[in-house]
């Protein structure tokens, strides 16, 4: 197991790094230094010194990814893409182009994009599985009793408002959160039923039901628990997203999170806030892998890890 999880890690190094590189070239092959020191500078008229002097501050004054001017490894170290990416393995993410520390923002805005993607991802993936397993046991029927009961018993009791810090966040999020549930139930309900509807065919189904055990039994202990291998695999792509925000949700609604950080440093090119974000994502997806292969020991038991 150990050995798997230090092989898994190792992985992951060139990983990020190509995932860095690619980050790079995007965004420089449309923005170059002098376009991102007119951007922050914020005048129609800048002076090339000013320019100049934006860039020397901030390390931009520097080739991209080789100084030919340089000598031995200073030919890579010397260079912007070193000096800005590389100290990401360390935790180090610098500061963004106007100045504030980096970390210091992730640290204030991961809050609220938790207090969103949370809930979302707890009550989405629950709404789900349940509506998934109540299709396979109601079928069409289900839909006629939910939607009389959505429409006269729900959707006139549901609060709107904007956002607030401390426990009052509470009621400012209901919205969103129940917009990212509902938005994403239709596709992940079908694929849940697609992988009960797989199960409820095998032959321990028929011998559960054979021996006389209750329907709600068969689906939610055997169905549910044989189902879990696909339903992990599933699960570990919105793990990014709980500590990275919803950039479309937080930006409509205003709320200071990471995912509303990421859109304004995209906005306003500011490249160090935009590659340490895409650096942290890349991180949480590739533990998210990782857990996932770990929770497959747990889910099922004959599944061992080489």
């Amino acid at each position: 197991m150990l050995a798997y999880i230090i092989r898994r890690l190792l992985y992951a190094i060139p990983i990020l790094i190509g995932v860095n590189l690619l980050t790079f070239a995007l965004f420089f092959v449309v923005n170059t230094p002098d376009d991102m020191a007119r951007m922050q500078l914020g005048v129609k008229r800048v002076t090339p010194e000013a320019i100049q002097k934006w860039k020397a501050e901030r390390g931009y004054d520097k080739p991209l990814v080789w100084n030919a001017a340089a000598a031995g490894s200073a030919t890579l170290t010397d260079t912007i893409f070193f000096s800005k990416s590389v100290r990401m393995f360390a935790g180090d993410f610098g500061r963004a182009d106007d100045g504030r520390d980096i970390a210091r923002e992730i640290g204030q805005r991961m809050g609220p994009s938790l207090a969103i993607a949370v809930p979302t991802f707890v009550l989405g993936l629950f709404v789900a599985i349940s509506f998934a397993l109540l299709l396979v046991f109601f079928s069409g029927l289900f839909y006629i009793i939910g939607g009389q009961w959505l429409v006269s018993k729900v959707w006139h009791l549901v609060p709107i408002s904007g956002y607030s810090g401390g426990l009052d966040a509470a009621k400012f999020l209901i919205l969103p959160v129940i917009i990212g549930v509902v938005g994403g139930i239709g596709s992940s309900t079908r694929w849940y039923r697609t992988i009960f509807l797989e199960e409820i065919t095998r032959d321990y189904v028929r011998t559960a039901r054979a021996k006389g055990l209750p329907e709600r039994v068969v689906l939610f202990r055997h169905v549910l628990r044989n189902a879990l291998i696909p339903i992990l695999t599933g699960v570990v792509v919105v793990i990014p997203t709980l500590f990275m925000g919803s950039l479309l949700t937080e930006s409509f609604f205003g709320v200071p999170g990471l995912g509303s950080y990421t859109i304004d440093a995209i906005n306003a090119q500011d490249f160090a806030v935009v590659r340490s974000m895409v650096f942290i994502g890349s991180v949480l997806y590739i533990v998210g892998l990782l857990l996932t292969d770990l929770s497959y020991t747990l889910a099922d038991p004959r599944v061992r890890l080489q």
